[in-house]
């Protein structure tokens, strides 16, 4: 019995061992396959800016807690009728008053303040919950570049492909005295730049997918499958709105220019000042309770100028929001259109283009074996063919493009949006 013992680097290994014969195969492990949706999820809990977030909003809630606070009483402490002159030269005659004091706030003041810090609390989750949007946005777009650039690898494999077959072809056509030496090293040429294209194609696809990996920190061994730029069927799909991050900042805005509103008017009411307190009279050493109290008067400052000010701001912040939904259907409207061209330009090309530039490389093919045809037909014929399929993976690349741009403007991966901690 002879040990035999196989081995190949890789990440898997299988043991196998029959009649005396030890056989160690190496699996390599796949790529890890990478769908949009792990992909931006991935990005939206690596946010580096999270904590920047979560300080935000303990800073909020703090804000709210102090809104909440109730004002400081006061104690004061009045001497009278001491060091004067005369009878009152003295300490004899003096009058001693402590008193208790407290102002109390008129017109829902705290309540107007504790509502407009949980209107704080809120834009300050929004604008989070914006980042991380934009955040999303970015990795979609990348995600995007990424797979089309593995659709360009495979494209340009199959350019060396048919330019080796054009090679051999030639080679053989040329070792025969058919056609010149020069047809050769053309065909040599096409060849040397169809690798270096193949080459590039494929160092780009890999610094795309690093550059994706990024996001979370992870590394370029994903998989991306081309075959997903091929699905056109978003282009006659209605898509399903939901309020986006971006607008539900401009509402949490709104609400802050409203909850102002409140706090401003709530401060033209006067607030009364309550006092209660205990007087010692020297002379007979008696005591005497005393109770008091006083409220501005509302003559000179009614606070007239920051209600205005405030329900003018209130008027914007709704007016940006009426707006920003007016633009958002129109531009979804706007990407439907572009999203439906591009599909009908990809099946157009799919149905004419593609198939006439195949027949026709087959034909000059055929001719060039008869010897119908030069070398120079063949590699024009070619090339036609390979325009045409990367002039589709362009439209393909234009086509999912323009569907991530409608799915942000209607908020299809909101629910994909890391929950904000309390």
């Amino acid at each position: 019995m002879i040990p035999l013992y196989l081995r190949v680097s890789c990440a898997k290994t299988i043991n196998w061992q029959a009649a005396g014969l030890s056989l160690i195969l190496a699996v390599p492990a796949l790529a890890e396959p990478l769908p949009l949706s792990v992909a931006l999820t991935r990005a939206a809990e690596a946010d580096p800016a999270a904590d920047a977030t979560y300080q935000r909003r303990r800073a909020a809630d703090a804000g709210i807690r102090q809104a909440g606070a109730r004002l400081n009483p006061a104690i004061g402490v009045d001497v009278e009728d001491a060091l004067g002159s005369g009878a009152y030269s003295g300490i004899d005659r003096m009058e001693t008053t402590v008193t208790y004091q407290q102002t109390l706030e008129r017109g829902g003041k705290r309540d107007a303040r504790i509502a407009s810090a949980s209107a704080q609390r809120d834009l300050v989750t929004a604008r989070g919950q914006v980042r991380v949007w934009s955040l999303m946005g970015e990795v979609h777009t990348l995600w995007i570049e990424a797979t089309a650039a593995e659709a360009t690898v495979a494209l340009a494999e199959e350019r060396l492909t048919l330019a080796r077959t054009a090679q051999a072809e030639i080679g053989r056509r040329v070792a025969a005295a058919r056609d010149p030496l020069f047809a050769g090293s053309l065909a040599d040429t096409d060849v040397a730049n169809a690798e270096i294209a193949r080459d590039q194609a494929k160092a780009k696809a890999q610094q795309l997918k690093l550059q994706l990996a990024g996001y979370w920190g992870g590394g370029a061994d994903i998989d991306l499958d081309p075959a997903w730029l091929e699905d056109l069927s978003a282009a006659g799909a209605e898509p399903v709105v939901m309020e986006t991050p971006d607008l539900a900042l401009l509402r949490a805005q709104q609400r802050m220019a409203s909850a102002d509103i409140s706090v401003e008017t709530s401060r033209s009411v006067q607030d009364p000042t309550l006092q209660a307190g205990i007087r010692h009279y020297q002379a007979d050493n008696a005591f005497a309770f005393v109770i008091g109290g006083s409220i501005p008067l509302g003559r000179y400052n009614t606070n007239a100028g920051a209600i205005e000010r405030s329900q003018a701001e209130a008027q914007a912040a709704a007016g940006d929001f009426a707006a920003a939904g007016r633009i958002r259907d129109r531009e979804i409207a706007a990407s439907t259109i572009r999203m439906v061209n591009h599909a009908a330009e990809v099946r157009r090309i799919d149905d004419q283009v593609i198939p006439q530039a195949q027949r026709a490389v087959a034909q000059v093919r055929e001719g060039f074996a008869r010897g119908g045809f030069s070398y120079r037909d063949v590699m024009g014929a070619q090339e036609v063919l390979m325009a045409a399929k990367a002039r589709r993976l362009e439209v393909l690349k234009a086509f999912q493009l323009e569907r991530a741009r409608r799915e942000r403007l209607s908020g299809q991966w909101v629910a994909l949006l890391p929950e904000v901690a309390q």
